[in-house]
């Protein structure tokens, strides 16, 4: 908890250095969005082509961009700023961290901490109003705790992959295009149906990193729409353990590696 208190002062003070500068600020609000908007113009493009996708209609194909999007907003905005290790790692700023009194994880997710980037969260929950306000949904107290918790679990399922993808690094000294690969591809990836990719990339995208349960089952779930694969609609509902699983593998492979870290000599 003394570290979660640390984080929040430290994230306070960053983001009221940037809004000193409102003008800047709001560009950059601006651009994030934007950045976030190219991946739904690319949606609009493809269904003004075809009718469905890999057996989902339009706005069941902007629900999974939403929930996505938003997931994906929330995880870059809290722990998005790790992707500075390798500059730490390269310069031997990383033993300054170690010395401090304070979890090294938590140290660098406010080394950087940008409120811009809540640009994405704004573009993807814009999309979610409109999917739900367009869509027949029956609703139930169930499905609106899913509609609540699916982004939460999401951004976790996220930032364990910020995590994981970045504690490479360790070893490679500078992976962050290997990073960027598995964070932002996967952004983008899951933004779309499973079943439009091949069977190693689905393997791969829906159950090893495990960015289905980001926003494909949780849909499903929602739109009582049947699985064109064959699983469950209650599959929607193992995000919360998934999540549970995935911040686990993370947190060990982040010991793992910061015990395999020797310092640069400098």
């Amino acid at each position: 908890m003394a570290d979660l208190s640390v984080y929040a002062r430290l994230a306070r003070a960053q983001v009221r250095g940037q809004l000193s500068y409102r003008g800047s600020f709001a560009m950059n609000i601006l651009a994030q969005a934007l950045a976030q908007a190219s991946d739904l113009a690319a949606i609009l493009i493809v269904f003004g082509r075809v009718a469905s996708l890999g057996g989902f209609d339009f706005h069941a194909v902007l629900l999974l961009y939403a929930l996505s999007g938003m997931s994906f907003g929330l995880a870059d905005l809290s722990v998005g700023s790790i992707e500075r290790l390798p500059t730490y790692i390269r310069t031997g700023s990383f033993d300054v961290v170690l010395m401090r009194p304070l979890a090294t994880l938590f140290q660098l997710f406010v080394s950087d901490f940008q409120l811009r980037r809540i640009g994405r969260v704004i573009t993807a929950l814009g999309t979610l109003v409109y999917v739900l306000s367009t869509s027949d949904i029956h609703w139930s107290p169930a499905k609106v705790l899913l509609l609540v918790l699916t982004p939460l679990a999401g951004a976790t399922i996220f930032g364990s992959i910020f995590v994981a993808a970045n504690s490479v690094s360790f070893w490679f000294v500078d992976a962050r295009e290997l990073a960027n690969t598995v964070t932002y591809g996967g952004s983008y990836l899951t933004s779309y149906p499973i079943t439009v990719f091949s069977g190693w990339l689905r393997t791969l995208l829906g159950y090893i990193v495990p960015g289905a349960f980001v926003a494909y089952y949780p849909a499903l779930t929602l739109l009582d729409h049947a699985d064109p694969l064959g699983a469950p609609t209650w599959f929607g509902w193992l995000d919360a353990p998934v999540t549970v699983l995935t911040a686990l593998v993370a947190g060990l492979l982040w010991r793992t590696a910061v015990r395999h870290y020797r310092g640069t000599g400098s």
